[in-house]
């Protein structure tokens, strides 16, 4: 699919430390709406306080009371690399604080689903009656679930971060910045973040109590390490008090301070730590830990994440290395077919609509986020891939594209059909969901035309943000090594992108599918390598075309020892 390439809006009014800041990271930060200098201090002292977030305070009294009675306590995680970060920072830091009475429990997706359910409730009181719950990066819509537990004697603690419904769950406490009535300036905390901020709050709590007079003071700043990781791979926007995490974790994590677990990721990723970045743990990383989610069982991530023991770590994160490249495979498979259903969807010729849906009952469950992603990539519309569930049922993966809300969307299709969707949740950019076999083709009608009733001003052309073009002078070393550690990049605030015209002086296919390429300025001669990962093989390589108009990365490219600027091409297309 063709697609604009925009230039950023900059901001000429802001003032920079000029001495301190390349004018084209100055560009960069104001196109993200950085406004100062002092915007850039990612300390963790600026650091919003956790007073700030409701009911965090009375989590830290509830956990601090538990602490000192000694508590049977059972935290309750999610499947995904956010949920695994979750569940090992609330093991570790609550054993550091003096838990002695302290486990996890994960649903097996394939199994139990999402969330804190009435079967997991049981699947707890079989393994031994817990005096408190908390549940990590879900809860939120566990209205069954918590009612359950209340019922059995349980206390109950939700931490989630995901949007929550019409009616709340009836737990003792609810910590979470997208619930009604929480003025939390940040509501981009992953879940993750929210519980390193009860955590926070608890410690304070606990000083308060002269809980560490004959304790040693557990530091909570070795744990943004999973902060980090589990921020960045949950995708959720990285404003800056998710930069301050981020950027916290990851000097962490360069200073060799990280725990096994993340080292021997990176290390099978074959990342090397002085050189990691955010990107890093988004693609290298939490891929690794929800392969064990997606195709078994997250234990084995959050297991890894716990060790102690190098050489644990490295036969674990051997073990996730090894589900990673199962589940490709399982992709590659399953976006194959899907490339085949919508070649015979011939959209060429009848056009895109505006949303779209897949099925196949033998598509595995696990994997169905990853392809719906590859799908709303490809087509730039919200896309849901459903696969077979239990008995009559089929589960669905949305991901959604700028503007059009998918949660939101799944709301009103169930609220105008009764009965169409069984159950759903997620937030504005992906959302999972599970309705009847039978209603497919109806709900697949339903989710189309609510999809057209909110995109009337949605712009439905795939549009890529550039920062501009670059000067001859700016295709340096020292300027690709400046802007690869300046972020940390992510969502909402992305890693810098720029466009220009070059001319083709070489193009050739390497690893059978991506396409080498040797550039020049269209006004100079100066030559600069670059790369196109996964092209169209169907159009490229092309010696007929000798110019091109391309939005890429500055990049630094290691190849035995030595290290060049690469472009890394976001888009290429024929001029």
């Amino acid at each position: 699919m063709n697609k604009l390439i925009r230039r950023r809006e900059t901001h000429s009014s802001v003032q920079w430390d000029e001495n301190k800041l390349h004018p084209l990271l100055a560009r960069v930060y104001s196109g993200r709406g950085v406004r100062s200098s002092q915007d850039l201090d990612l300390g963790l002292t600026h650091l919003l306080p956790p007073a700030q977030l409701l009911n965090a305070e009375r989590a830290a009294k509830m956990l601090a009371d538990a602490l000192a009675e000694q508590q049977r306590i059972l935290i309750v995680g999610d499947y995904d690399a956010d949920g695994a970060t979750s569940t090992a920072l609330a093991l570790d830091a609550l054993k550091s604080f003096g838990a002695t009475q302290v486990s996890y429990l994960v649903p097996n997706r394939f199994e139990y689903g999402y969330g804190l359910t009435r079967e997991i409730v049981e699947l707890a009181l079989e393994q031994g009656k817990p005096d408190i719950i908390i549940t990590v990066d879900n809860g939120i819509s566990s209205i069954d679930g918590i009612a359950t537990a209340r019922e059995q004697g349980i206390n109950t603690l939700i931490t989630d971060h995901h949007l929550a419904g019409h009616q709340l769950p009836d737990a003792d406490v609810i910590v979470n910045p997208n619930q009604p009535g929480c003025n939390f300036p940040s509501k981009n905390l992953a879940g993750v973040g929210v519980i390193f901020y009860i955590m926070m709050a608890l410690r304070s709590e606990l000083r308060n109590r002269d809980w560490f007079a004959d304790r040693t003071e557990p530091n909570l700043g070795r744990l943004t390490d999973l902060v980090a990781l589990g921020t960045v791979a949950d995708v959720v926007p990285l404003d800056r008090n998710n930069r301050i995490l981020v950027a916290a974790g990851l000097q962490r994590i360069r200073a060799g301070q990280a725990r096994p677990g993340i080292i021997a990721l990176l290390e099978v990723a074959s990342r090397p730590l002085r050189g990691v970045v955010a990107s890093d743990l988004g693609f290298a990383v939490g891929p690794r830990i929800n392969a064990a989610g997606r195709l078994d069982d997250i234990s084995v991530g959050i297991e890894c994440l716990l060790q102690d023991e190098p050489s644990a770590a490295r036969r674990l994160a051997s073990e996730l290395h090894q589900k990673n490249q199962d589940r490709r495979q399982i992709e590659q498979g399953m976006q194959d077919q899907a490339l085949q259903l919508l070649d015979e969807l011939a959209l060429d010729e009848v056009g895109v609509p505006v949303a779209m849906t897949l099925y196949q009952g033998d598509w595995h469950q696990g994997v169905i986020g990853i392809l719906a992603s590859r799908i709303k990539d490809r087509l730039h519309r919200p896309t849901i891939v459903f696969a077979d569930g239990d008995e009559s049922e089929i589960k669905g993966s949305a991901r959604s594209i700028n503007g059009i809300h998918i949660r939101d969307i799944l709301d009103a299709v169930a609220t105008r059909h009764p009965g169409m969707i069984l159950k759903f949740g997620g937030h504005a950019m992906a959302a999972g969901l599970t309705i009847p076999r039978e209603l497919y083709r109806d709900f697949n009608t339903a989710f189309i035309a609510e999809v057209e009733r909110h995109a009337k001003d949605v712009e439905l052309q795939a549009v890529v943000e550039s920062d501009g073009e670059l000067g001859a002078g700016d295709f340096a070393l020292d300027l690709a090594n400046e802007l690869r550690f300046a972020g940390p990049w992510g969502q909402h605030f992305p890693e810098p992108v720029f466009d220009g015209h070059f001319k083709i002086v070489q193009q050739r296919l390497v690893g059978d599918k991506h396409l080498k390429l040797v550039l020049s300025l269209k006004d100079s001669q100066q030559i600069i390598d670059a790369i196109a990962f996964n092209v169209d093989l169907d159009v490229w390589p092309d010696e007929s075309v000798l110019e091109v108009e391309v939005a890429y990365r500055l990049e630094v490219n290691e190849f035995r020892g030595k290290r060049s600027v690469q472009l890394m091409v976001e888009y290429l297309r024929a001029l």
